[in-house]
């Protein structure tokens, strides 16, 4: 017998929630309460956040944690799997860069000595698909396969700079999650900071997410000279590099990438002198 609802609202929305809801949808949404600021999330919460009876998220997570698309750590939570990574990994446009960006990502950071990332879009969100992290370089809050909302990194300023028009009018007036005092969050300023990017090529942002760094983002371009990834290398803010001694190495390492993808013009577009809207210390 189903359980009566009478008495317990939060109960019957769940269930009203779950009854348009396909098996599918139930599924991904268990896979949807995982975000870069929920990384790992009890039984509880799961339910909570994806609107599920506690005894359906059990029985959900039991599939998903036996598939690989979950893992449970040693406290009881639960984690996203390697599996729904590979899954990411088969995307065409994913296999292509992940199958000849490694050699020119290690390329540049042996140049510059920094963590270097190399990432796409998916839909208003920056996701990482590859990340070379330095023992000695900035601490960054940056891994493979995570994401940050584009605003507030370098490669998805990038990414938001050559997007279409109607995916930058949806961000902009979307509101900015701010991450510390140094995030973006007031949409006239980060239009302005966006047409700096369409008109510089180059993306600069200090102490967006983590104090204490700074990142310069580029693009990487594929076929018909069409914008599909971008790269990145973080920094120190008290280091010795500046953003004019890390770029030529960062586009050169850009365009060599982007012939590798195929791009039509692989030789054009360098950046142009970059602008006090992109230049937020001493470069």
């Amino acid at each position: 017998m189903p359980p009566s609802t009478g008495d317990h609202p939060a109960l019957h929305e769940a269930l009203a929630a779950e009854d348009h809801r396909t098996a599918a949808g139930r599924v991904l949404s268990v896979l949807d309460v995982f975000d870069q600021d929920h990384l790992e999330l009890t039984l509880s919460e799961i339910s909570r956040r994806a609107d599920l009876t506690l005894s359906t998220a059990h029985r959900l997570v039991g599939e998903l944690r036996d598939w690989g698309a979950l893992e449970r750590t040693t406290e009881g939570r639960y984690a996203v799997g390697l599996r729904v990574l590979e899954l990411g990994t088969l995307e065409p446009q994913m296999l292509q860069l992940r199958d000849v960006a490694p050699a020119y990502l290690a390329d540049l950071q042996s140049a510059v000595k920094a963590n270097v990332h190399l990432s796409v879009r998916d839909g208003h969100d920056v996701v990482y698909v590859e990340s070379l992290q330095r023992h000695s370089g900035a601490h960054v809050l940056s891994r493979l396969g995570g994401r940050w909302p584009l605003h507030t990194t370098a490669t998805g300023m990038v990414l938001l700079a050559s997007a279409p028009a109607a995916v930058r009018q949806e961000v902009l007036a979307s509101p900015l999650k701010r991450y510390t005092d140094h995030t973006i969050t007031d949409p006239d300023t980060l239009r302005r900071m966006l047409a700096e990017v369409q008109r510089t090529g180059v993306a600069v942002l200090r102490e967006t997410i983590t104090l204490g760094t700074f990142a310069v983002g580029v693009p990487v371009r594929g076929p018909s000279d069409r914008v599909v990834a971008a790269l990145s290398v973080t920094l120190k803010i008290d280091g010795s590099l500046t953003v004019h001694q890390v770029l030529p190495a960062l586009n050169a390492t850009a365009r060599a990438l982007s012939r590798a993808l195929g791009t039509a013009t692989p030789g054009t577009s360098p950046s142009r002198p970059l602008g006090p809207s992109v230049r937020p210390f001493a470069v």
